[in-house]
């Protein structure tokens, strides 16, 4: 028996694949019970809290331990990832006595969470990165150091093909956006990350081998952090939500269409667009739309 302590980032797509991932603990290692540090913030304080309810109905070996509120002045930062960078940053002492009083026998944290190191060792407790996105992204986040040495500049200014190993060149500009711009808090943070995940005891990823053997492969055979050893990697994937008992009405709207009939469009938990930029993405699925009407009865796209 033992108590791993999971530590999210404070943002829904974050949170509820770290949730994923302890009931996946939970089922495959029944005598383990999951304790998730949990920070308040001031943009989606209400929706996690009430996920967080939901998740202790329903899984009695998963229980929260919620960190002190730590007041922030959302005015005064550029983006939702300066904040959350900041906040784990400030929640470092909290975290330092969370770990002193349930010592757990591993911590796992988000990429958002590094700063969670630093008393994780001090405790000697192993940390291990839980990766939310894909082996193609965790490629760019390990390789990422040197990608910031070898090319000087703003990314955003480049106009160049970027290189990066098990990957295809991909066009400067859309490299991750907090990479974009040198001197700024998020591009200092994402730097911070990647350096310091490689010194983590492994990386488990929601992702599956035959999914990306690539990037998977260049990760493993340590092409991605040439000046030090990479740690494991556990793919992990695919890990859904079971979606809970919504019945909301866009879903039974859903199960009413022809298979194949539903193009899915997804822009994060926070994705917010103008009214011009929705009728233009509704504008794009129309001639997307009229472009593949047009094929399959001419054969052929103007």
């Amino acid at each position: 028996m033992g108590t791993i302590v999971l530590y999210p980032a404070p943002s829904m797509g974050h949170f509820i694949s770290m949730m994923e991932l302890g009931k996946f603990i939970i089922k495959h290692h029944p005598s383990y019970s999951i304790i998730v540090l949990t920070l308040t913030n001031s943009f989606n304080t209400g929706s996690i809290t009430s996920y967080a309810h939901h998740i202790s109905a329903t899984n009695p070996a998963i229980t929260f331990h919620h960190l002190p509120n730590i007041p922030l002045d959302l005015k005064t930062y550029a983006s939702t990832d300066a904040i959350i960078f900041d906040l784990t940053k400030r929640s470092i002492n909290n975290v330092a006595h969370a770990l002193r009083s349930i010592s757990p026998t591993i911590l796992i944290i988000d990429l958002y969470c590094t700063s969670a190191m630093a008393p994780a060792a001090n405790l000697n407790i192993p940390v291990y990165y839980f990766f939310t996105a894909a082996a193609c992204c965790l490629v760019l986040t390990l390789y990422f150091p040197t990608l910031d040495q070898n090319y000087p500049g703003n990314f955003k200014d480049m106009n160049r093909l970027i290189y990066s190993p098990g990957m295809p060149p991909i066009p400067s500009s859309d490299l991750p956006v907090q990479t974009l711009e040198r001197n700024t808090p998020v591009h200092s943070g994402f730097l911070h990350l990647a350096r310091h995940m490689p010194k983590s005891a492994g990386i488990i990823i929601n992702t599956f081998d035959s999914l990306e053997s690539k990037p998977i492969k260049a990760i493993r055979d340590g092409l991605c952090v040439p000046d030090h050893p990479t740690p494991p990697l556990y793919c992990v994937g695919p890990l859904l939500s079971d979606g809970g008992n919504d019945s909301h009405e866009c879903l039974k709207w859903l199960d009413s269409q022809p298979k194949k009939s539903v193009v899915y469009l997804c822009f994060g938990s926070e994705g917010l667009f103008l009214s011009d930029q929705l009728k233009e993405i509704a504008k794009g699925l129309e001639m997307s739309v009229l472009e593949i009407t047009r094929y399959v009865a001419y054969g052929s796209f103007d």
